[in-house]
């Protein structure tokens, strides 16, 4: 895991690409240098009455220019993300990361490999495509409706599927659907999403003895380890809290996927 760090960060542009999904672009020289695909960053809000910070996955890392591209969806009225989506060009906001374990790019190395993104767990999924050198790159995203955001990205990283909730683009379905509908064939996983996508994807990848990697989506407290809110169950005993537990925050949020029960 990179050493996190904490910046006064600078807003270089900000819009909405879908309903209640909006997209950020942070002048953030520190943090995105040392920043991987699937890790994240925390986020303060100006609100004094929220003191913890908002953690938000990681879209796209620019090291050359010093930026991140965070995606995220807003919560609902009065909170940091609805804060956050009144940002605008030249603003700043304190931002720790890089936080977490990323995924482990280099394993994918001459391999057939899915890429699997579901509903806010798409955007991570992006960086990871564009720094993967595999020897096949299949790209399996799931969204609600017509609206595909990062879509013409994601089909300038690789072989793109696409599958909706209401079949309006690709499959109608999940990102299942898609692999069983085009018959896609791959040696390896690399997933993030909600909980019954990614427990889906687990099954598979053991009935089809499948390496597989997943990046699980939790509500985060402190995001350095430290409050155990964020905690999941695992196969092995925690050294810090001596249980079958895993903190998301710290210890991943990128598992191999026989390592965590979900």
């Amino acid at each position: 895991m990179s050493e996190k760090k904490r910046e006064n960060c600078t807003v270089v542009s900000q819009e909405c690409i879908a309903a209640g999904i909006y997209s950020l672009w942070i002048q953030t020289e520190k943090i995105a240098a040392d920043a991987k695909p699937g890790q994240f960053v925390s986020m303060y809000t100006k609100d004094k009455t929220k003191l913890l910070p908002r953690p938000i996955s990681i879209c796209e890392i620019d090291k050359e220019q010093g930026r991140l591209h965070l995606v995220y969806r807003v919560t609902g009225e009065n909170t940091g993300t609805e804060e956050f989506s009144h940002l605008q060009p030249g603003d700043t906001l304190p931002v720790i990361g890089p936080l977490g374990n990323g995924f482990p790019v280099e394993k994918a190395e001459g391999k057939r490999v899915f890429l699997m993104g579901g509903g806010i767990g798409v955007p991570p999924i992006l960086e990871l495509a564009k720094e993967m050198n595999c020897a096949e790159k299949q790209i399996v995203v799931g969204y609600r409706d017509c609206h595909t955001f990062l879509r013409e990205e994601f089909e300038a990283a690789g072989t793109l599927y696409i599958s909706t909730e209401d079949g309006s683009v690709g499959t109608k379905g999940n990102v299942m659907d898609a692999i069983r509908e085009k018959k896609l064939q791959a040696d390896m996983i690399y997933a993030c999403g909600p909980t019954p996508m990614l427990r889906a994807i687990k099954q598979y990848a053991e009935e089809n003895n499948m390496e597989c990697y997943i990046s699980l989506e939790e509500r985060m407290a402190c995001g350095i380890g430290a409050c155990l809110a964020c905690v999941c169950k695992s196969r092995e005993k925690d050294a810090h809290s001596n249980v079958n537990n895993k903190r998301i925050c710290k210890d991943g949020p990128v598992f191999l996927s026989t390592e965590v029960e979900i």
